[in-house]
């Protein structure tokens, strides 16, 4: 075997020429990146980094301060089985969508139907419910007192064909309407949602049901808010945690305080003080125990005029003070009113 030296020269001369090439193109890119990160303040704020393979399912924005954060709109539960919720008043009107599992539902409209999934029940602001997981479940409820509309005309069509049926039954979710359900979850989970993007789901779920079902089935599924929407009782529910005191409520509702007294003795058969006493009572607990709402937002939520004011109320109530009484909760203590 020969070599020619000649053609090893000439490739010796071709690889140093390339290489040569390449190492001088990477030290023009390394001075162009340095002029580059030069134009911009060397802090952690502002610095160029290179983003995570998975930076888009990451949340950059700290939603904790924002005053439009608006919890318990949109919700996401996760039960065991076996998981028993006592009979409790509805305080808002509700839609639940059950994503997997089978649940037990006890009310009114619905005494003892059992829900799987893809199915949809509504229940209307004062319904008394009571739910039990058969199986391990997963559900989205949305709590509203009006519905975002984006077609009046097809809403107003719709709750004048609505009639009492003989027996509620649950509504299919269709195609498009699970897809949007099932990839609520995720984001739900978060700690702090965004309100605005809470806001466009529940508008994009109003539309899919209200405008992809016949109108008959509609007006049967809407029937139980469709009854009193312009009621006392709806009035009542809608209003009590803003007022302060009972002429404050009868003003509000366009009323003689006379007149509201009588008409709220008939309907709940106690005085209007102490019902609404009561409901800020139960109110402030659930917010202390189970929200992470600020205890300057609890006090303002419930119509305090000052937090010193609040505490006293607490105190009173339930023999401590917020702050205590959310220490108490966190660590396990059951915590309600004085006996």
């Amino acid at each position: 075997m020969s070599f020619n030296h000649k053609s090893m020269h000439s490739q010796h001369k071709m690889m140093f020429k390339n290489y040569y090439i390449t190492s001088n193109n990477q030290q023009k890119e390394h001075k162009f990146t340095q002029k580059i990160l030069s134009l911009f303040p060397d802090d952690n704020n502002s610095r160029i980094r290179l983003m995570p393979e998975d930076s888009f399912c990451i949340q950059y924005t700290n939603c904790t301060g924002c005053p439009k954060n608006v919890e318990n709109i949109l919700v996401y539960r996760n039960l065991p089985k076996g998981e028993h919720i006592p009979k409790d008043k509805c305080t808002q009107n509700c839609m639940l969508f059950m994503i997997k599992g089978e649940l037990l539902i006890n009310s009114e409209e619905h005494p003892g139907i059992t829900l799987r999934e893809r199915q949809i029940v509504l229940q209307a602001i004062g319904s008394k419910v009571e739910i039990l997981a058969l199986t391990d479940v997963e559900y989205v409820v949305y709590w509203f007192n009006e519905l975002p509309l984006l077609c009046e005309d097809r809403y107003r069509e719709m709750m004048e064909q609505a009639e009492a049926p003989l027996t509620y039954t649950p509504l299919i979710m269709s195609e498009r309407l699970y897809h949007l359900v099932t990839s609520m979850p995720e984001f739900l989970a978060e700690e702090n949602p965004c309100s605005k993007y809470i806001d466009l789901k529940c508008k994009e779920l109003v539309f899919l049901i209200t405008n992809f079902y016949p109108l008959p089935q509609l007006g049967s599924f809407f029937y139980p808010i469709s009854t009193y929407t312009e009621s006392f009782h709806y009035f009542v529910m809608q209003n009590y945690s803003k007022v302060k005191n009972v002429e404050e409520f009868a003003h509000l509702g366009g009323y003689t305080t006379t007149t509201f007294r009588r008409l709220f003795k008939n309907l709940y058969g106690v005085p209007v003080y102490e019902w609404i006493l009561e409901k800020k009572r139960e109110g402030i607990l659930e917010d202390l125990q189970h929200t992470k709402m600020r205890i300057t937002e609890i006090c303002n939520r419930y119509g305090f005029d000052s937090l010193s004011h609040f505490a006293h109320f607490c105190k009173d109530s339930f023999g401590d003070t917020p702050r205590a009484l959310r220490k108490k909760a966190a660590g396990g203590e059951k915590i309600g009113k004085v006996q």
